[in-house]
């Protein structure tokens, strides 16, 4: 008790109540655990790709061996980096080209004029995201490569980089249309309203106000995009058709092979992975090799959002 009658008050009654101390420092200790369980197991699949990859150019003859002009052929002993490197970056270009102008202008859509529309079309437009990457794989080569691909380039064989891309794009249209349309739903109101006020219409707001003002979120979703079409497998194993290996091509109306899909083919089946002798380790180091690229999108992804992200 104070001098004045009044009551003090003491360390533990500020130190809060100890049960649920308890509480918050166990839950704590399992998120810090969560945490150094997922870097955890990063660093052990990186380091499993590594030693793989090590062993891989450790059976090579020289480090010429990987740029063939022949090709990817694993089996032969050809290991062309550059062969199913450009059949990635084919297949990811035609991704984006189909995934950007559909899913930025499915964004825009349900950002500035879907309004109440908003809460049920987004979550449809999300559903695609659902759609299995094996049965995508089947719809670009039986309906996306004959009926489209071969029809506006008359002699195109079934399986082309085209077909292959054109369904890879799709599945990512609902991640780029998510992504962008938060950045832009995130736009606050009072610069459209200072806009409309200026005499602006709806279309030069959501152009010239809105769509800068977001620049950050949608370029982070172009980024990811294309992170997500190099890494797709199924959708290229089944309708890029170069099972087995592939020359070296920038033909996209044509068989190719990406790097996911040439780790597939090689790997299916235990028994068949076995060839020469690097064809194994193989795997490992195109694995690693995916595995840098993809970070180094996202990084430039975080550093670009970082660099031109706007406070209002």
């Amino acid at each position: 008790m104070s001098t004045n009658g009044s009551a003090t008050l003491s360390l533990t009654d500020l130190r809060g109540n100890l049960r649920r101390l308890r509480r918050e420092r166990l839950i704590r200790r399992l998120f810090f655990a969560a945490a150094v369980l997922s870097i955890l197991v990063s660093l052990l699949i990186v380091a499993s790709l590594a030693g793989g990859a090590i062993d891989f150019l450790s059976k090579l003859d020289g480090i010429g061996q990987l740029w063939n002009p022949r090709g990817w052929f694993p089996r032969r002993g050809l290991f062309d980096i550059l062969t199913i490197f450009l059949g990635t970056a084919l297949v990811a270009g035609v991704a984006i080209m189909v995934a950007a102008p559909i899913g930025l202008g499915a964004a825009m859509y349900l950002s500035e004029y879907a309004g109440r529309r908003r809460r049920f079309l987004k979550p449809i437009i999300e559903i695609l995201a659902g759609v299995p990457s094996v049965v995508m794989g089947f719809f670009a080569l039986t309906f996306i490569s004959p009926n489209l691909v071969q029809k506006v380039v008359p002699g195109t064989p079934a399986f082309s980089i085209a077909a292959a891309g054109i369904g890879v794009g799709i599945l990512i249209i609902p991640l780029v249309a998510t992504i962008a349309e938060d950045s832009m739903h995130a736009v606050p109101g009072s610069l459209r309203e200072a806009a409309f006020g200026l005499g602006a219409k709806r279309r030069a707001v959501s152009v010239r106000v809105v769509f800068p003002a977001a620049i950050s979120g949608i370029v982070a979703a172009l980024i990811l995009g294309v992170s997500r079409a190099i890494g797709e497998t199924l959708v290229v194993t089944i309708a890029a058709g170069a099972v087995g290996g592939s020359a070296r091509t920038i033909d996209i109306f044509g068989p190719g092979q990406t790097m996911t899909a040439a780790m597939t083919s090689l790997a299916t089946g235990s028994d068949q992975v076995r060839g020469v002798g690097p064809a194994f380790p193989s795997l490992f180091f195109v694995g690693l090799l995916l595995f840098a690229m993809t970070l180094g999108l996202n990084l430039i992804s975080e550093r670009f959002v970082r660099r031109v992200r706007r406070r209002y």
